[in-house]
């Protein structure tokens, strides 16, 4: 099922695993309960200036320095009018970069609203990046699959298949051989943007591992942390389905398959597994040419031209 999280404003302050926005609170304790509806941000250049029609106040607002200058020099009549107006909108939280702290005036307006207004050393365009790759992660559209993910060769391989048809145990055999584990069972897939999907485990199941015979086992404490990674780029998926006598498999590798998630059509192999076939020596073979493939070698492709040119040159 897709769906998009519910972030507060406190969540700024918290932030996560991979970002640190460094962020003070000066006042709005109140308000940091708040909903935030999107995952856009606002420089309300052009707001203080007295252009109000097009003021996005649902959104986070940025003060920068230029922003933080002009209200600087403005006499305390005037920014008595501005402050009245612009806190006459439902503004939902204010940021100041560069450690620049807002006048008393502005503050006393923000606590009467219950607006948080929020401190960060960081610059602007440093902060900004920050906060967007943030934004980014929390409001991306979402699907949770049924599969294995692991990092073969740097590429990000998301095994499939119906239950027991091998995933977990394709994927231990590839952490046995120096690959990483990322996660099993539930993977969270995240559309980041309209080419990029990132996929994770759940926090509940963490690294652990379901083994058929054998149960649960925790591939950090068996492999060592160099053996785990906390998400990784969906580059690859290896579709594993049954043998079936009666199917034509593809032998050369010239019709390129794709997977769709969340509408981004993913490469995709398809194994057949029987007894006997070495599964993973197989996915490695596919992280590799997905490799060569991203740097525009096809070596499918290119046998199959050079045997055209030869039959039109009549030497076979």
């Amino acid at each position: 099922m897709k769906e998009k999280e519910l972030l507060k404003i406190a969540d700024f302050l918290k932030g996560n695993s991979d970002i640190d926005l460094a962020l003070n609170l000066i006042v709005g304790e109140a308000g940091l309960q708040t909903k935030v509806p999107m995952g856009d941000i606002n420089r309300p250049g052009l707001t203080l200036a007295g252009f109000f029609e097009f003021f996005a106040y649902d959104r986070i607002q940025i003060f920068g320095i230029g922003e933080t200058t002009f209200l600087r020099q403005l006499d305390k009549k005037l920014k008595d009018e501005l402050y009245r107006k612009f806190f006459s909108y439902d503004v939902l939280c204010c940021i100041f970069t560069h450690n620049e702290m807002p006048d008393e005036l502005f503050i006393k307006y923000a606590d009467e609203k219950n607006v948080p207004v929020m401190v960060t050393e960081m610059g602007t365009t440093r902060f900004t990046s920050l906060l967007i790759h943030f934004l980014d992660k929390v409001f991306a559209l979402k699907v949770t699959l049924h599969a294995t993910f692991v990092d073969v060769f740097g590429v990000g391989v998301l095994i499939m298949g119906k239950s027991g048809i091998g995933k977990s145990e394709t994927a231990l055999e590839l952490i046995e051989k120096g690959h990483c584990f990322i996660a099993d069972d539930m993977i969270t897939v995240r559309k980041v943007n309209e080419t990029m999907l990132l996929g994770n485990g759940s926090p509940l199941l963490g690294y652990n591992m379901e083994i058929r015979g054998l149960g649960i086992i925790n591939v950090q404490d068996i492999f060592g942390i160099k053996s785990v990674i906390e998400h990784k780029k969906i580059e690859l998926i290896a579709m594993l389905e049954e043998w079936d006598s009666n199917k034509e498999y593809d032998r050369l590798g010239l019709d390129d398959q794709t997977y769709s998630i969340l509408d981004i059509s993913v490469p995709m192999i398809s194994i057949p597994v029987r007894p006997g076939r070495n599964v993973p020596i197989i996915i490695e073979a596919a992280a590799l040419s997905e490799k060569l493939k991203r740097a525009g070698k096809s070596p499918a492709k290119e046998l199959d031209e050079k045997i055209k040119n030869y039959l039109e040159m009549g030497k076979l």
